[in-house]
């Protein structure tokens, strides 16, 4: 959430910043409910000025013989019915203030370049050469379906955009993303996480997936009246929940990796890549966080893009890097590089992770903080992730660019101390 000093001090800048992510800010009516949100809270305030003032009076005509009911009728004569639909009202302006806020994205930062979608991001960089097939390559279903990938047994079971893995296919998943928690663990200095794959909407909000996005998740309603829950979409949204507090400065920065399954209903996105593994309602991801200091963030973005990169290249999968552009930046983020796989299969380069700042977005949304020692008062945490990788989508990178032309694959150099050394999967 923006900072409300910020957005009053700032209306046209604000504006402005936000017209590159597509997102109108009415500036009138932030306004007028800030101003209308003042009047009620000063108007509840006096109000309650005069209570007080009120309570003296009753007690003097006690004291010359009235009766208490009487003064009280006397003096308050309807002051505490005034109260009441006064404070009710600050209530509501507040609520619908709170409501607007929770509404407003994140505003990018300076160096993040216009642009409507994803044709206008912006290549920053690219990693290994795409290779020359002496044969016509095949996309992973092809490729994987004789080595136990199934989709129609995940359509079986649970309906479209589900997969069913076995043997060799599910052992080379599993292998994945030990390889990612400890490379992440060991070279990269992360903690390793487990967390709840069931949140609530509060930890949603927190992370700026809800109000604005609910349709994107899977809720679980709740019987005997408790709270509903979310399946998660991201392991962002419980890890980075864990610092709803204030921590010391001793402890940052705070580096955390965790492995879940992540679910998304994908309800923007239909009828694109209902081939394949590319964009599942389940999926598997090894999330990077990272709670730093406002004056670590923007190198902190460029550590944790490499970590991810590190994956990629310890495969040996070209790809490339881009910056997002205004249009094509997620609701929280300032900034965002999305490193793209190349595909052979599709002839073309897909993302397999996005690495963002959201600077104090998400942190004053949960109140995330850290104890300046010099001031002794605490400060808002800066948050960052990252996919480190998405493993779903690595698999799909791996059957492709490491297939042979008798339909085997061959099990990358880096992933083959998790697969007993296994150098080839074949039928």
């Amino acid at each position: 959430m923006l900072d409300i000093k910020y957005i009053r001090d700032n209306l046209d800048e604000v504006e402005q910043s936000l017209a590159k992510k597509g997102f109108e800010f009415n500036a009138d009516v932030f306004s007028q409910l800030d101003e209308d949100r003042k009047k009620a809270l000063t108007h509840a305030q006096s109000l309650q000025a005069e209570k007080k003032k009120a309570s003296k009076q009753i007690g003097q005509l006690i004291g010359q013989g009235m009766s208490p009911e009487e003064a009280k009728a006397q003096v308050m004569s309807g002051l505490d019915a005034d109260i009441t639909r006064a404070e009710q009202e600050a209530k509501q302006v507040e609520a619908s203030l709170q409501e607007l806020l929770m509404g407003i994205p994140n505003v990018p930062l300076a160096e993040v370049p216009a642009g409507a979608d994803e044709d206008d991001n912006v290549e920053v960089l690219k990693w290994g050469t795409p290779r020359e097939f002496a044969f016509e390559a095949k996309d992973h279903v092809d490729v994987g379906a004789p080595l136990g990938l199934n989709f129609d047994a995940g359509a079986l079971v649970a309906g479209s955009r589900f997969a069913v893995m076995s043997g060799p296919i599910a052992r080379l998943h599993r292998a994945l993303a030990q390889f990612m928690l400890d490379t992440h663990t060991l070279e990269h200095g992360y903690e390793e996480t487990y967390v709840p794959y069931l949140v609530n909407r509060q930890a949603l909000e927190g992370t700026g997936q809800l109000p604005k996005f609910e349709e994107d998740l899977f809720k679980i309603p709740q019987a005997q009246g408790d709270k509903d829950l979310y399946l998660i979409p991201t392991a962002e949204v419980p890890v980075t929940n864990l610092l709803r507090e204030t921590v010391n400065d001793a402890d940052l920065p705070i580096k955390k990796v965790a492995h879940t399954p992540c679910f998304r209903s994908e309800a923007g996105s239909y009828g694109r890549d209902t081939r394949g593994m590319i964009r599942q309602h389940q999926f598997d991801k090894v999330e990077l966080v990272q709670f730093v200091k406002a004056g670590d963030s923007e190198k902190t973005l460029e550590e944790l893009t490499g970590h991810a990169e590190a994956i990629l290249q310890k495969l040996e999968l070209p790809y490339r890097k881009v910056i997002l552009c205004g249009g094509d930046l997620g609701f929280s983020a300032a900034k965002t590089y999305d490193l793209e796989v190349w595909l052979p299969g599709q002839q073309k380069y897909r993302e397999i992770s996005s690495c963002s700042t959201f600077g104090d977005y998400q942190a004053r949304r949960m109140q995330a903080r850290w104890r300046n020692p010099e001031t002794g008062k605490p400060e808002l945490l800066h948050t960052l992730n990252g996919s480190g990788l998405a493993v779903g989508r690595t698999l799909v990178a791996i059957l492709e660019n490491y297939q042979q032309e008798d339909g085997s694959v061959i099990v990358p150099d880096a992933l083959r101390p998790y697969m007993a050394g296994l150098e080839l999967i074949s039928l």
